[in-house]
């Protein structure tokens, strides 16, 4: 016996399942299915570069591949991962040779282009544009972001979307049934299995088929694999959530605009959706912070108090007593009265700010703490506001000499700042009342 001979390491589920035309692959019908562009182009044999852009798992190294195969084009493929200008080079130089000798067009598939840096991505430019090679680039991250706009602009973006209920059914019927998968072991998969597989797979088909393939470990040939088998397996997996990447700012987004729109349950929602994924606690504490006083504001002050206290609690306690304190500060402030005022008063001032420069103080408003600054004029002229009548200083100027007064808060008529809105119009009548008081500097 030959100690040292080791039979063949099979291949993953997920491989011996790929398929071998566009007939076979699953999901994506937005693109693939007749009429759509993507097998329109293809059809009419109009093969262009293109990015692929959706979450992992849901076949874009495989599309890339059938594309090749469909239209007879010669297939190289790089990791941006691994891969430097050295190998595109080297791809390059084989895309000359298919073309030169065997008259083939070259698909140079780029696996998480989002990977390379700007010179690497400029490394592309000028064999795409001769049409030495069609280009394809793969990412999970949004291309706006993280590709150059000169590679944007030589390739047309499709967004692939998680598979559906639908299409992951599929997988695991292909998988059970055909000889190439683990049809031989006639196993079987109920409809609760099913749904737990699904579950945490979360629209991912290879991670879908790892796991079936693991749980084929476990099971007995001609058995089936059950609800108890997954969860022994399963565990708590967790959703799709990467942390500073589109998934994250996505479902943050979602969360700020149900809170805006007034919808506690939907807010409710997405906070529970960031939580299952991982995210920490403390950050959406700090998010509902700005909420508070982005969208809330002044309309009800107490927003902000409480989820401050809210994020006290998260830091204080932890999980999972200070999660639900979040979640009481969210469903306080999506019900709160809304208010941007403060936000869009503080823009327009930051906006001044910056536009005119270092005005100087009025004299008037300065501070005097020493001799020579009396003498210089600082203070001189102000108004002391309690001892004016109702203490407010009617007709006096805030302002510096070169600006005149304007109006960046503007309260709406909604919760506390009705109120807000209505002591103001009442000072402004105060004012056009009284002479304004412009001094020189």
């Amino acid at each position: 016996m030959d100690l040292f001979r080791s039979e063949p390491v099979a291949q993953p589920l997920a491989a011996r399942l790929r398929p071998s035309n566009l007939d076979e692959y699953v999901g994506q019908e937005h693109l693939l299915a007749r009429g759509k562009p993507l097998r329109e182009a293809l059809e009419q044999g109009a093969l262009h570069s293109m990015i692929f852009w959706g979450p992992p798992g849901v076949g874009k190294t495989t599309l890339a591949r059938l594309l090749a195969q469909f239209c007879d084009a010669h297939f190289e493929t790089v990791s941006a991962v691994l891969a430097g200008v050295k190998e595109i080079r080297q791809a390059v130089e084989v895309a000359k040779q298919q073309a030169g000798q065997y008259g083939r067009r070259t698909i140079l598939f780029v696996d998480e282009v989002h990977r390379f840096n700007k010179s690497q991505q400029d490394a592309f430019l000028p064999y795409v544009e001769d049409g030495t090679l069609i280009f394809i680039g793969a990412t999970t991250e949004n291309p706006s972001f993280e590709l150059n706009n000169a590679l944007l602009s030589r390739a047309r973006v499709y967004v692939l979307k998680s598979l559906d209920e639908a299409a992951l059914r599929k997988l695991v019927d292909r998988a059970l049934s055909e000889e190439r998968g683990l049809g031989k072991r006639n196993l079987r998969v109920g409809d609760e299995a099913f749904k737990m597989l699904m579950a945490a797979a979360d629209g991912d088909g290879r991670r879908m088929l790892n796991f079936l393939e693991n749980a084929s470990d476990l099971a007995e040939d001609g058995g089936e694999i059950g609800v108890e088998l997954l969860q022994s397996l399963l565990g708590d997996s967790r959703r799709r959530f990467d942390k500073g990447g589109e998934a994250f700012y996505d479902q943050i987004s979602a969360l700020h605009k149900s809170v805006r729109g007034s919808n506690p349950d939907g807010a409710l929602y997405w906070y529970a959706r960031m939580l299952d994924g991982g995210c920490d606690p403390l950050y959406i504490a700090r998010r509902v912070v700005r909420m508070a006083s982005e969208d809330i504001g002044n309309a009800d002050p107490r927003a902000l108090s409480l989820c401050l206290a809210a994020w006290d609690v998260q830091e204080r306690l932890g999980s999972p007593e200070g999660e639900l304190a979040v979640a009481q500060a969210i469903t306080y402030i999506a019900c709160a009265p809304k208010s941007n005022a403060v936000y869009m008063g503080f823009k327009a001032a930051m906006r001044e700010a910056a536009e005119h420069g270092s005005l100087e103080v009025p004299l008037h408003l300065r501070n005097a703490p020493t001799k020579l600054m009396k003498q210089l004029g600082y203070g001189e002229e102000y108004r002391y506001a309690h001892d004016e009548p109702d203490a407010y200083a009617a007709g006096e100027d805030y302002f510096p000499e070169q600006l005149e007064p304007r109006q960046y808060y503007q309260p709406v008529p909604r919760g506390l700042e009705l109120k807000i809105g209505e002591k103001l119009k009442h000072l402004a009548e105060l004012d056009r009342a009284s002479p304004r008081q412009r001094r020189k500097p």
